[in-house]
């Protein structure tokens, strides 16, 4: 069951185009990455599907609804953390908890207290006391506090220390436990590869890869370490090898995926004494797609 879908969703500013024909679909129960670097349209994408921006040009749908018109309405049923929490400064920490918790018309009370411990928060402390990393904990507990159906998630980890990452990282496989759907857009390339099902990734304002990390990974490259009993002839002359490095008979190399069966079968006529196989990780994937085209990866 689709919960969120955009549909060639387009935002001029002026002469200039922020976004170009985006299309995303979360499904139910689904861990959807949305990455790309500083500049390249996430957020602002993520304000349109709030309902905080209207789109020049395609449509959102989120539980059936229009996203502009319908803003009111889903907002009761999402959970929304920003990469950078403005909080009021004369209240404490656990009154804006309860706060958004309230508007959002539930009342965990254990439930807040046990992400509280989590989240290792002092909850009796003015906002303005608070550093970056306490204003992200005070709206992530907020928003996992609340029984929401889908969590909008944007860069929600910005100033957590590596401890608190591993926490948010268990909230997030508990939603989706309980059926809930989750859009995560980060920069944060090893949080995306362990947490989502699915992943797109945004350049430029436009949309230039979306699938499972299964399908995407044909696009990528595996690094081989090979050490043979005699020396591999020929191998830089193969389709799809790059980076070839030799050290006497050990040679470390990248092989296109879709080449690999090929290769190998080249190699092992040289008798394999040793093979180390790195896979092709989400990095790799990013990296090459920013490879020369300017972006700020």
């Amino acid at each position: 069951m689709t919960i969120l879908k955009a549909t060639n969703v387009t935002k001029k500013f002026g002469k200039f185009t922020a976004l170009n024909r985006v299309n995303i679909e979360v499904n139910q129960g689904e861990i959807y990455g949305f990455i790309g670097p500083n500049g390249a349209g996430k957020s602002t994408t993520i304000r349109i599907l709030l309902g905080i921006l209207k789109a020049t040009d395609g449509e959102v749908k989120i539980f059936g609804k229009n996203a502009w018109h319908d803003a009111v309405d889903i907002h009761k049923r999402i959970a929304y953390v920003p990469g950078d929490v403005n909080l009021w400064p004369n209240l404490t920490g656990g009154e804006v908890i309860d706060l958004f918790v309230k508007l959002r018309g539930t009342n965990n009370r254990s439930r807040r207290k046990d992400l509280i411990e989590k989240f290792d928060l002092d909850p009796s402390k003015k906002c303005r006391t608070y550093s970056k990393g306490n204003r992200q904990k005070v709206a992530l507990v907020a928003a996992f506090s609340s029984d929401a159906d889908l969590y909008i998630l944007d860069e929600p980890t910005s100033g957590l220390d590596p401890l608190m990452e591993r926490v948010f990282q268990e909230c997030v496989m508990e939603v989706k436990k309980a059926g809930k759907s989750v859009l995560l857009s980060s920069h944060i390339l090893s949080e995306v590869e362990r947490l989502c099902d699915r992943v797109a990734i945004i350049r430029q304002g436009q949309i230039i890869e979306t699938g499972s990390l299964q399908e995407l990974r044909h696009l990528t490259r595996t690094s081989l370490l090979v050490q043979s009993k005699q020396p591999i002839h020929n191998l830089s002359g193969l389709n799809g090898v790059h980076d070839l490095k030799k050290n006497g008979l050990t040679l470390s190399f990248q092989v296109d995926s879709e080449q690999l069966d090929h290769v190998m079968r080249h190699v092992s006529q040289f008798g394999i004494v040793k093979l180390e196989s790195t896979p092709p990780t989400l990095e790799d994937l990013f990296m090459r797609h920013y490879e020369g085209a300017g972006g700020e990866a």
